[in-house]
């Protein structure tokens, strides 16, 4: 039972993940104007295993753990993990640069609520949480920067991409 509990936490950060191959980044991206410390485009799906993995796992600790926030625990992960899953379709997809800073400034003060309310359940579990923290910090700065240097306009090709 525990470990279908781990593999049914797992799966909901590969749907998160399986966002990244509907919505790539693709040429409308890589016309973007980008601050010199934007990481190359390959980093990016190293760093969400990696970070994918250890949300699964402090989820996992969580629900074993029999805590009294548990439940609350739990429902913040759900919450962080569904506007997770929405950021990529909103920035790549829609390409809404503020729009996805909306969707990253939501995720990022769930995380922090969730990397909390983890280490009241279970220290390992929040400690887990904590690079998750400072990547999605990360990436609302870079969303941030890249929204202030390009605003929602379209780049040239955007439309012909979208498929309009």
């Amino acid at each position: 039972m525990s470990l279908l509990i781990f593999i049914a936490f797992l799966g909901a950060c590969m749907a998160a993940a399986a966002t990244g191959a509907m919505f790539g980044p693709g040429r409308w991206y890589d016309e973007l104007d980008k601050p010199s410390w934007t990481p190359p485009n390959w980093l990016f799906p190293v760093a969400w295993t990696v970070l994918y993995l250890a949300i699964a796992v402090a989820a996992w600790r969580v629900a074993m753990s029999g805590s009294e926030v548990l439940a609350l625990g739990l429902a913040l992960w759900a919450l962080q993990i569904a506007l997770n899953t929405l950021w990529t379709p909103v920035f790549f997809g829609l390409q809404q640069l503020f729009g996805g800073l909306v969707v990253l400034g939501a995720l990022w003060l769930s995380v922090l609520l969730t990397t909390a309310a983890f280490l009241a359940a279970d220290w390992l579990a929040g400690l887990l949480f904590i690079p998750y923290l400072a990547w999605v910090s990360f990436a609302g700065a870079l969303n941030y920067d890249i929204w202030r240097r390009n605003g929602d306009a379209p780049s040239a090709g955007a439309t012909e991409q979208r498929g309009a």
